[in-house]
């Protein structure tokens, strides 16, 4: 035993040494309870463990790639979409800039991983896509592509509305876009797509198709009195069959009028004038002798004359007449009007005498003349004929369930 500790004389001083050090931490300490070397990097925990932090890992980097078009596409469509994938949809961005740096204005919808462009792009042109994770959480992966349009097709199709900016018209009035070729069965629904519809205030509607070359749009019941409506067709640069591309966008800002409807019976051969959902006057009428019914069903006022002649006499030369017409309404395309006929007023609200106008008095056709619109409109019942769907504006002769099976967005 005394010749070990003769053999490691250091030890004893070593085990002095640390003790000092320990007893004079605890006197001239801050009363830590586990104390530290400088630094905080060596020290062992109470299980003899490493006290180490570990280091932090690096940041995973989004995973981003554009999908379409493909990289250095060429002959891409005006309208192109951008799509692209990415592992962290809600933090990405997306620019899209044309050759000299300008930024392209479009939409991006996060859900579906697209950007779209809010009109079409320029034909024959480069453009640059920059899709970008975000920075802040440390997760700034990006992805650059390049694509070029197509040339300036030579088949187009013009694109035109039939209302203007700026006017005013009833609550029965249909929006009317017309295409100066058919579109196919198969483009329809994009098509419609590419038509919006803002109502102020907000009122439920649905497009629905005329004919290959016309497309309507009605609210569920008549526009409310005094509203605010925008549309627009976004179809410039859109592919419509066949090799036909639409011309150019165009937008339309109107305004419904005050709400004025005109109800005829023929059972009391009489018409109730509502406006704003009052009753302002009732009119008596002769409606469509037997032979000649007027039609029973809704129509709108689609064009006014405050003098016109009435001449049929090219489509039926031995019973034709010409007659000179005083405020004179279309309301269908077959020759249906509202208008004066001061040589019925005796018959007017008794007997059915007209060629299946609505005729009212001169002081009445003057007086309903200076009040409606184009777009007013018009319901007749209990006639001997319906209303046939076509003869006219005949959106709402339809219930809103079968006006909307018209539409090809299902």
């Amino acid at each position: 035993m005394n010749s070990s500790r003769v053999g490691r004389p250091w030890r004893s001083a070593a085990t002095a040494l640390i003790a000092g050090v320990v007893l004079l931490g605890s006197g001239c300490g801050r009363g830590d309870k586990s104390p530290t070397w400088q630094g905080g990097s060596d020290r062992q925990t109470a299980d003899g463990s490493s006290g180490t932090a570990a280091p932090s890992p690096s940041p995973t980097l989004s995973t981003v790639a554009v999908v379409s078009p493909a990289a250095n596409a060429t002959g891409v469509v005006a309208v192109t979409e951008v799509k692209y994938t990415s592992d962290d949809p809600e933090n990405i961005s997306v620019t899209v800039t044309d050759a000299g740096g300008g930024e392209v204005s479009g939409t991006l919808d996060k859900d579906k991983q697209t950007w779209r462009p809010d009109k079409a792009l320029a034909y024959g042109a480069k453009y640059t896509v920059t899709v970008n994770g975000t920075a802040a959480e440390g997760k700034g992966g990006s992805a650059t592509s390049t694509f070029t349009t197509m040339a300036k097709p030579s088949k187009i199709i013009r694109v035109t509305s039939f209302l203007a900016d700026n006017q005013t018209v009833g609550v029965g009035m249909p929006l009317i876009i017309k295409f100066s070729r058919a579109i196919p069965v198969s483009f329809r629904d994009d098509v419609e797509r590419r038509l919006t519809v803002t109502a102020t205030p907000a009122q439920e509607g649905s497009w629905g198709w005329i004919s290959p070359t016309e497309v309507h749009y009605r609210p569920k019941v008549f526009w409310q009195g005094n509203s605010k409506v925008f549309y627009k067709a976004q179809l410039g640069g859109v592919p419509l069959g066949n090799g036909y591309y639409g011309k150019s966008d165009l937008t339309v800002d109107l305004k419904i009028g005050r709400s004025f409807v005109m109800t005829v019976s023929n059972k009391a051969k009489q018409m109730t004038v509502k406006q704003d959902g009052k009753v302002i006057k009732t009119i008596p009428v002769s409606l469509g002798k037997p032979s000649t019914p007027s039609s029973s069903g809704t129509m709108i006022v689609m064009e006014k004359a405050k003098h016109t002649v009435f001449d049929t006499t090219d489509t039926d030369p031995v019973n034709g007449y010409k007659t000179p017409i005083d405020f004179a309404q279309r309301i269908t395309w077959s020759g249906q009007f509202i208008h004066a006929a001061p040589w019925s007023e005796g018959k007017q609200g008794h007997v059915n005498v007209s060629h299946g106008c609505v005729n009212v008095s001169e002081k009445m056709g003057a007086w309903l003349f200076g009040r409606t619109m184009m777009g007013d409109p018009i319901t007749v019942s209990g006639t001997e004929q319906k209303l046939k769907q076509g003869n006219g504006w005949t959106d709402f002769n339809v219930s809103y369930a079968e006006w909307k099976k018209l539409s090809y967005l299902k």
